[in-house]
């Protein structure tokens, strides 16, 4: 089922012109299940020389051809979704019912931004002078090139792709080594629905040396990148020395607000889904549960319960609803902060420990009255580990909320329409959601403020990045 994974350059699928290799390991068993063509300085020159062909050729495709071929592109992600979600979770992990939502949640991404693709609007501006018009157009800022993690190896290429092909751009994803194969069925689903040649590109090898020859090279226009606030700081730095346009999506450590007047069953139930949803490996995964100390007990006690619920073990297995962490650094990194939170005074209620010695298994976990100097709370411990604290104030609560420099995601549960307007002015973060999961739809904005990056990449504002604002005054004479 596995295959080795090609490099996608100029339309064609192609080994590397040094025929080196990256190998894939499956995080369930340990085991290499396949090889990746790693790319070098030839390969990327192909890529880019082939970007720009692509651009001129996309450029001028109408937005509603653009978006035909988008669409079609949705419609045959679709159905290979069973393919393509069992490919995810041999390299990823998660379970194949998370894999095949992730699929089919790339599949009306794509449709969304087809329909953006013929709604770019520029608009008219009333002129001072009579026979002038004054024109705004929105042009395509040209070739892009993306930088993708592997905790969601479809659903963070697809939305840099769609946005960029519906504006008009041309693309080279740098998808990640570690779950390469999901996302090359991707870019093959666009060139199987008659994407132009060079287009859609694709490459993999040594993350930095593929960022550092890409974004400073001049055929690449726009950047965007999911990853880590410490390499986002880098490449944006890099990116503005050339000035580059960039979107960063980087880290978070979302703050999760239970307040005493909330419905506890529903917010420990859905909590607990998003918290170990991917096994914690998500960007906007709650990680600091801030519960009020009225309710505090109920709220650990149901939250427990859900997770012990949770079946741990391999996601091709039926009934796993939790699959493996992606490597070991994960598991050593995890018994870290465990560790350092229990030995300051961390109470660990649940779990905490590697499961089994053969995948990259670990318990979903729960500490309770974390101090605020342990590691993990001001680390993201990206994993199944929930930090549950107490709080008795608005103010007090909102103060911890916005005390660490990240501001991706947040989330609440109360029922005061006092507290919900508090929240929603107060709390400093790109997203909040409150009383239920209501992120990460394509069409509402995504993306984060202060260490977790800029820009969106969600929403009519995901264009935005993609297209250059061009003025033209006219006078008719």
């Amino acid at each position: 089922m596995y295959k080795d994974v090609q490099l996608f350059i100029n339309g064609r699928w192609t080994a590397s012109v040094s025929d080196r290799t990256i190998p894939v390991v499956n995080p369930a068993t340990e085991e290499v299940i396949g090889h990746i063509a790693h790319a070098n300085k030839q390969d990327l020159d192909a890529a880019l020389d082939a970007a720009q062909k692509g651009f001129d050729t996309w450029r001028k495709t109408s937005a509603f051809e653009r978006s035909k071929i988008m669409r079609k592109a949705a419609n045959i992600l679709r159905e290979r979704a069973d393919e393509v979600a069992l490919l995810m979770t041999l390299e990823q992990g998660k379970p194949l019912a998370e894999a095949k939502a992730e699929t089919l949640g790339a599949a009306d991404t794509i449709d969304w931004f087809a329909e953006e693709a013929r709604r770019t609007y520029g608009r008219l501006v009333p002129a001072r002078v009579p026979n002038a018009y004054q024109m705004v157009i929105k042009e395509p800022v040209g070739p892009v090139a993306a930088f993708t993690p592997w905790n969601f190896p479809l659903n963070q290429v697809v939305r840099k792709l769609s946005a960029a092909l519906a504006a008009g751009c041309s693309i080279i994803v740098k998808a990640p080594e570690e779950t390469p194969a999901s996302p090359a069925e991707l870019i093959r689903a666009f060139a199987d629905a008659g994407i132009p040649d060079g287009v859609v590109n694709l490459v993999y090898g040594v993350p930095s040396e593929i960022s550092e020859y890409l974004i400073p090279h001049p055929i690449i226009k726009k950047i965007s990148f999911t990853g880590s606030t410490p390499v986002g700081k880098q490449l944006a730095a890099l990116a503005g020395t050339h000035m580059k346009r960039a979107t960063m999506e980087l880290g978070g450590h979302a703050p999760a607000i239970v307040f005493d007047d909330a419905d506890i069953d529903a917010a420990a139930k859905q909590l607990a889904m998003a918290k170990f949803r991917n096994a914690g490996q998500v960007c906007v995964s709650p990680t600091r549960f801030l519960v009020q100390k009225n309710v505090f007990d109920a709220f650990v006690d149901k939250f427990i319960t859900a997770a012990s619920q949770l079946k741990v073990g391999d996601g091709t297995v039926a009934g796993t609803t939790m699959g493996p962490v992606a490597n070991k650094r994960r598991i050593a990194a995890l018994e870290a902060l465990i560790s350092d939170a229990v030995e300051q005074g961390a109470q660990l209620r649940f779990g905490g420990k590697r499961v089994g010695d053969k995948g990259y298994f670990f318990e979903p976990t729960v500490l309770t009255n974390v101090p605020l100097s342990a590691r993990a709370m001001n680390e993201e411990p990206f994993g199944p580990l929930a930090l549950i604290n107490s709080f008795d104030t608005l103010d007090e609560v909102i103060a911890e909320a916005n005390r660490l420099p990240f501001g991706l995601a947040a989330y609440a549960y109360a029922k005061s329409a006092q507290t919900k307007h508090a929240l929603s002015s107060r709390v400093e973060s790109g997203m909040i959601t409150i009383n239920h999961l209501g992120l990460a739809l394509p069409e509402v904005p995504f993306g984060g403020i202060k260490d977790s990056g800029y820009g969106s990449e969600g929403g009519t504002e995901a264009i935005e990045a993609y297209v250059n604002t061009k003025f033209v005054s006219q006078l008719d004479v």
